[in-house]
């Protein structure tokens, strides 16, 4: 008997149907002799629905009081979800409870719309697994310290599975999506793109990082620190496929020093569509010029990503970043009415029409070249790089959002990563 954890996300759930196939699909676990905790999302676009009726009631609003009833509408999502799962389990004759993150408990911070788990106490779930008994629980949501439900941000209910894998100690942790595991880069971009049977859990935290939708990049960095055995695979294939072929099927993520794994100088091409450069132009060049800039932007909880500030000239400097796309508008107001006057500037300049690219690949750490070939095949398709960043296993640049699939495409080539995965 192993303790598995499966995660289901809104595609996997989008209908009765679906919610049905999935019951199945767990009771055949459970039939084999596995104890099964369920994390599902929220049917397909349910949150983004309940989200639109926010925005309709109350547009353009940020404030902690606002951001708290966010949470509080955006978690109803998942207790639907968790509830139609364990009736369909009771259907299949199986004993099945459900629960809210709040109940279990799911122990998080006070940053709402955001917030980071800090404990789970599993007691209760031990003590309906002990008693034969399916456990479902909310994905993307928890509770803070004053009992006020919170939300772990977008893709959360994949950091939820993880967490609760991790403090519960399962043998297994199965992400169930649309996708039958974690590719090259994204097949509706490049058609051309291989599956990966196993890639690291560091690549897979940079892909995550960078743009590769499939995971949240908590989850796996839930997976890595606590050593979660972790795999993507497919809930659209059928429910009464052999459980042991099914076990084998999708992408394992896993340690490096795996001896299977595939060695490839690069693995993968991430993209992501969701970034902004912010631009502070003549700012003075001294020290603490960065911390008076990015301090504020820390302190609002916005996320900055790429950094570069220009050579100096005159005792001036320019200082650029990238935000998340949601957040430029809101970073934007905060340095206009607070950094820039202190500063003694006025100029800023922004841009929502950029994108980043990146390569990732534990071989680049003992290849050299590795960044200079990106940069020739970039050139050769006469696309400008507005930003570079690079690590010991990633190099990403930030270009125009409109050459995004051809700069994804020719990078895809240059790397080879078009050819069939050993």
């Amino acid at each position: 008997m192993a303790l598995i954890v499966h995660k289901y996300g809104g595609t996997s759930m989008g209908s009765t149907e679906r919610i049905r196939n999935v019951a199945k699909r767990v009771a055949k676990w459970v039939r084999a002799g596995h104890q099964l905790v369920v994390v599902p999302s929220a049917m397909s676009g349910e949150t983004n629905r309940l989200l639109a009726l926010a925005k309709e009631v109350a547009p353009g609003q940020h404030t902690d009081a606002v951001s708290r009833e966010l949470d509080m509408l955006a978690s109803t999502g998942e207790q639907v979800s968790v509830g139609l799962l364990s009736l369909a389990l009771q259907a299949e004759g199986l004993e099945a409870v459900s629960y809210a993150g709040w109940q279990v408990p799911i122990r998080t911070d006070k940053a709402y719309t955001k917030a980071r788990i800090e404990s789970i106490d599993d007691n209760k779930v031990r003590a309906d697994l002990d008693a034969g008994k399916v456990v479902i629980i909310t994905g993307f949501q928890g509770v803070d310290g004053d009992g006020n439900i919170t939300t772990l941000g977008r893709g959360g209910s994949d950091t939820s599975a993880v967490a609760v894998a991790a403090a519960m100690k399962a043998d297994e942790c199965l992400i169930y999506t649309d996708v039958d595991g974690v590719y090259t880069t994204d097949p509706r971009v490049v058609p051309e793109a291989q599956r990966l049977h196993t890639v690291s859990f560091e690549e897979m935290l940079e892909m995550a990082s960078l743009g590769s939708k499939v995971l949240q990049i908590r989850s796996v960095e839930f997976a890595g620190k606590y050593q979660v055995p972790l795999r993507v695979l497919s809930s659209f294939t059928p429910w009464d496929m052999d459980i042991d072929e099914e076990a084998r099927s999708g992408t394992l993520i896993t340690f490096e020093e795996d001896e299977k794994m595939e060695q490839a100088v690069v693995s993968g091409i991430a993209f992501n569509r969701d970034e902004a450069k912010i631009s502070i132009l003549g700012v003075p060049d001294k020290p603490g010029i960065a911390y008076n800039i990015l301090g504020a932007v820390a302190d609002a909880n916005i996320e900055v990503d790429m950094i570069i500030q220009n050579i100096s000239k005159d005792g001036k400097t320019d200082f650029s970043f990238t935000v998340h796309r949601n957040d430029y508008a809101r970073a934007m107001d905060l340095l206009k009415a607070k950094v820039l006057p202190a500063l003694g500037t006025e100029s800023i300049a922004g841009d929502t029409k950029i994108c980043k690219v990146s390569i990732v690949g534990i071989g680049m750490r003992s290849h050299v070249g590795i960044a200079s070939k990106m940069f020739r095949a970039l050139s050769e398709e006469g696309i400008n790089i507005q930003m570079i960043s690079t690590s010991e296993i990633k190099t990403s640049v930030v270009i125009d959002e409109k050459y995004m699939e051809l700069a994804v495409r020719a990078l895809h080539r240059a790397f080879d990563l078009d050819q069939p995965r050993s």
